[in-house]
């Protein structure tokens, strides 16, 4: 079996054997201009049934605020002031974490990154020691703007290449739209990644007031362009004000400058009128492109002289700038008086990708696995909600909570009736976590990717994988964190925590140094001891060969295989997973390159590049032949390259 590659490499052999038999044709195509319309008539079929419910609302365009905003009140207030609203509707806050490891809030127990603030707002609110999320970036905010499985929308393949001419179908009715309707100002900070080869795809356009950030899984962290080095394509900016290219912040860290939008937003906002949504959607802490991939500022980096490995110590300082994001959006949603109707939600969209493609060092560590694998490590979250509407806080839930269930549970949340039509696969917990009530068993169907070939679903403790990812080359236990390397600061550990600035904001007084020992031991994972030898081929797990089976809550670590023992289970199992695979809706995706994407034909921006709007119906691009010129020598390259693969 050939190993598997990263999806752009798994695309480059077809890629270049289809657009280098496209040459044969292209003379003919250039003298009647109109070649990339046939090829994309061909490839995406996506305009008919478009969503007539699209609207171009959004916000007048706003200059970007200094760091010190003027409506800023003063950071030295103690506790969160009271603004008196006739508006009921929480303001709702999700802080979306671009591929942070498990390990890496030292809430589950690692104590060689402290992030005092992401644990005061831990502490003060409750631990979603159970949160299941899709395993790769694309699919999971598909399914946390959905409350759908990518199955169920046809996102389950993949991750969106910049020059690949899909995304999430225009028929999907996403949360924003939802929150719009019911009065929300609606606003995305930071990453899209759901397609933008059509204007109609990006944000303002679905369901999105505002839009302050980058279209593509990743960009530079200080310019903020987006560079496919294996492509023939230029590096093009991929930063926005709503639809236009913003250029102005260039050479401010992403960290620190969707922060500080996100600090402008909430000074502005009138929560009198209206209820805020606020989708603060980090770069942190996914890598940078592929030349310069980790990049944190200097004086961050210096705080962990402790950790030996140099990329380790660049993410420590990624995450830990982010930890700072979380106190400053905290204390402005605190000066302007917003607390005390608020939700906020926190987590990663994935697992860390430890090693292999865009690998940044996290750890998800004891869990099996990483990023876009079967295993807990990609599948497990790190996360965490906060609100003082919540009955019960201050614990640890093992509630089993997937990022499906986020959609009807904060429409539940803040009263709004969701209509059958929408056929969501998540459900409400806001009653549950808010109660702390007695988790109930879920059934799950995490991964069903048949490009690649693998599943893996739960039903209750029972956990099924049948495949894997990359060949199995990343299946084994990643990022164990050696003892010796502890930040020298331990031991005040819970002193950092009660003097944080979320904690200074939250004033929960009751909450004790034995209370935050104990919730951070009862979030700290470890495997089970067991005197049996999970070596042994009675437990060995070879999932390309056949179907792994175990027992997730006594085996979390998922080291004993059950299949041999319990032959009868997998197939029930395999069963319900070939009922979901019937269910599934055919692939949005389309895995081929169109070169009208370059930045070059777009003055250097990486933007839609069909003209045409949905609602014509067809796709009538026009193009000179200079264009069509520059396009066959792309064409070219790409197909030179898709050609030099390794079989």
């Amino acid at each position: 079996m050939h190993m598997q590659n990263h999806p752009v490499d798994r695309q480059r052999h077809f890629v270049g054997l289809y657009l280098l038999s496209l040459l044969v044709f292209l003379p003919a195509l250039l003298n009647r201009q109109n070649h990339v319309a046939a090829v994309v008539t061909a490839i995406n079929s996506e305009a008919t049934g478009t969503n007539e419910q699209q609207t171009t609302a959004q916000l007048t365009q706003q200059q970007q605020l200094p760091a010190q905003a003027e409506q800023k009140p003063s950071e030295q207030q103690p506790r969160q002031q009271q603004q008196n609203t006739n508006n009921t509707k929480p303001n709702i806050i999700i802080i979306l974490i671009d591929d942070m490891g498990f390990n890496d809030v030292s809430f589950h127990g690692s104590n060689q990154i402290l992030t005092p603030n992401i644990d005061a707002l831990a502490y003060n609110g409750i631990i979603l020691n159970r949160h299941y999320v899709p395993n790769l970036c694309t699919p999971s905010r598909a399914t946390l703007l959905t409350g759908k499985y990518p199955i169920h929308t046809g996102m389950q393949h993949s991750v969106i290449i910049n020059d690949q001419p899909w995304g999430l179908p225009l028929g999907e009715r996403l949360l924003p739209e939802i929150l719009r309707d019911a009065g929300y100002a609606t606003n995305l900070i930071g990453k899209w990644h759901l397609g933008f080869w059509r204007k109609e795809l990006t944000p303002t356009m679905r369901g999105f007031d505002h839009h302050f950030g980058y279209y593509s899984g990743y960009i530079d962290y200080y310019n903020h362009t987006m560079h496919m080095l294996d492509r023939n394509y230029s590096a093009g900016l991929d930063f926005r004000r709503d639809l236009s290219p913003w250029p102005e912040a260039d050479g401010l860290y992403a960290t620190d400058i969707f922060t500080q939008e996100a600090e402008r937003v909430i000074y502005q906002h009138d929560a009198a009128v209206k209820p805020l949504f606020l989708l603060m959607s980090h770069l942190a802490v996914h890598t940078g492109n592929e030349n310069n991939p980790m990049q944190a500022p200097e004086e961050e980096v210096e705080k962990f002289s402790h950790i030996s490995d140099a990329k380790r110590r660049t993410y420590a300082g990624m995450v830990s700038r982010l930890d700072d994001s979380v106190g400053r959006v905290m204390r402005a949603l605190s000066n302007k008086g917003m607390l005390n109707n608020s939700i906020v939600l926190l987590y990663s969209d994935n697992g860390a990708p430890t090693v292999g493609i865009h690998s940044n060092a996290g750890s998800n560590y004891p869990f099996r696995g990483q990023k876009e694998s079967p295993w807990e490590g990609g599948l497990r979250s790190a996360g965490l909600i906060w609100s003082p509407l919540l009955q019960q806080q201050s614990y640890v839930s093992n509630q089993v909570v997937h990022a499906i269930d986020w959609l009807p549970t904060l429409a539940s949340a803040a009263g709004i009736t969701l209509p059958p039509k929408l056929q969501l696969d998540g459900v409400d917990l806001w009653r549950v976590l808010s109660e702390n009530d007695t988790p109930q068993p879920r059934r799950l169907i995490h991964v069903l990717d048949e490009s690649v070939g693998y599943s893996a679903y739960t039903r209750g403790v029972l956990k099924y994988v049948n495949g894997t990812s990359f060949n199995g080359l990343y299946d084994d236990w990643l990022g164990e964190l050696p003892a010796s390397e502890e930040d020298p600061t331990t031991q005040y550990y819970v002193q950092q925590v009660l003097s944080s600035e979320v904690h200074h904001i939250l004033g929960n007084e009751a909450l004790s140094i034995e209370q935050v020992e104990s919730l951070r031991a009862q979030a700290t994972h470890r495997c089970p001891d067991n005197t049996e030898d999970y070596t042994q081929d009675v437990y060995r797990c070879e999932p390309l060969r056949e179907p792994c089976f175990f027992d997730i809550e006594k085996d979390p670590c998922e080291r004993y295989n059950l299949a041999k023992l319990y032959p009868l289970q997998v197939q029930l199992l395999a069963q319900e997973v070939e009922q979901f695979r019937q269910g599934a809706v055919e692939s949005a995706q389309r895995s081929f390159s169109d070169p009208r994407c370059d930045p070059a034909l777009h003055g250097g921006v990486w933007q839609w590049w069909d003209e045409t709007s949905a609602a014509d119906g067809q796709w009538g691009v026009r193009l000179s032949s200079a264009l069509l010129t520059t396009t066959a020598f792309n064409v070219v390259a790409i197909a030179w390259r898709g050609l030099q693969v390794e079989f």
